[in-house]
Parts: structure tokens; sequence; C-alpha cells
């Protein structure tokens, strides 16, 4: 089962009556990337629309990567943007503070995606700014952000025909996260926005705060 790090509080504690099962149907908050593997460095096989449903294997233990089943793939996805509904509360499936457990799922490393973020090729850097206890706050405000700020099909294309060296971080990607100082983002003719290929993705961000507005896909 996978351990909450930090002391609950005695309502949290009570949640735990509730355990989230393999095969528990949890849904994502964000459109979220679905994955080959465990990591960021894997392909993408898909996408989990946001309060899309997801069917819940488990979750590797000590990791935020969680193994789940989504319209007829399988595949992993980030845990800190996946809900479980516990007393009808949505509650995040992985998180430093979540008072859910889950069952534990392992993985096997087999290929070449499976090596350290450093043997992959890329810039690596550290975490995605956005804290757990933000997770489902944050997605929300991100959502509604991106859909206010859905940038012109000549900047989309830019991005596109223009790529840039690829960057790692520790999570996933979303609309709404805020990007380390520590990228680099490139700026776009004539546009407000900057990019950069993070995570095996293009996104778009603000300039100034640096947050994720928009996710090329």
């Amino acid at each position: 089962m996978f351990t909450p790090k930090r002391a609950l509080t005695a309502s949290a504690l009570a949640l735990l009556a509730a355990p989230v099962w393999a095969g528990a149907q949890v849904q994502a908050v964000t459109d979220l990337n679905l994955r080959a593997g465990p990591g960021p460095q894997h392909e993408i096989i898909g996408v989990i629309s946001k309060d899309g449903a997801v069917k819940l294997d488990g979750c590797l233990e000590q990791s935020n990567w969680c193994k789940v089943g989504y319209d007829g793939a399988e595949g992993w996805a980030y845990g800190e943007y996946l809900t479980a509904t516990v007393t009808e509360k949505y509650i995040p499936v992985v998180a430093q503070d979540s008072p859910v457990e889950v069952t534990t799922v392992t993985y096997e490393n087999t290929g070449e995606a499976d090596a350290p973020l450093g043997a992959i090729g890329g810039a690596i850097t550290g975490g995605l700014i956005a804290g757990p206890a933000g997770v489902v706050a944050g997605a929300i405000a991100g959502a509604a952000a991106g859909e206010a700020a859905v940038p012109d099909e000549e900047v989309v294309t830019y991005v596109r025909t223009n790529a840039t060296e690829p960057v790692y971080v520790q999570g996933e990607v979303v609309t709404g996260v805020v990007i380390p100082e520590e990228v680099q983002l490139t700026d776009i003719p004539d546009s407000n926005f900057r990019y950069v290929y993070l995570n095996g993705l293009p996104v778009l961000v603000e300039a100034d705060s640096r947050t994720v507005i928009h996710v090329v896909r």
C-alpha cells in the first residue's frame, strides 16, 4: 500500500476506512498523458480527457506513477492528477498528504526508455513547481486559463516546425503548471508566449508567470 509521508489529521484518518482497491474507478482532473511506462521519458500512447473515468490498477511504491486503463488502453498516468471519490469528496490518489490507500504495483524495466532520465538525451532539470496540495485546484484554474488563452494557429505551427532541444523534468506536464526557472524558454516572433519541448511535448508558456497555457498535441 502507498503510505502517506506526513502525519494525518483525525478526519483524514477516518477516510482510510475507504481504500482505493485495484480496479477502482478514478477520474482525471485535467487532460492527462497516458504513457507506455512510469516516467516522463516514456512514449505517450493516449490522452485521458479531463473528468475522464479511469480504471486504477495501482501505483508504484513511493512513486507518483500509477498503472491505469482508459478507453480500452492500458498504460501509466501521473497519480497527482487522478482523484478518487471518498465520502463524497474528491481526494488525490497520490499526494504527500493524501489519506487514500492505493494498491501497490511493480514495473519491470525492459527497454531503453526505462533508463534513468540522464541517459536518454535532452536536458535534465528539477521537478515541476506544483505542490501536491494544490493539484486539483491548480488543474481547474489551469484549464480555465488555457481556455481563455487559446493560441493562434500561426503560433502553434511555428512551435511545431521549430523544435528545440527536449527538456525532461520529474512529474507530468499539464495546463496550469509553472515551469522551473532553470528551464530555458524560447521566444515566438510577434507573440507574448514562449515555448519549450517538455517531457516529449511542445508547450506554450506565459512569459512572465512561466505558466503552461497550452499543450500542443
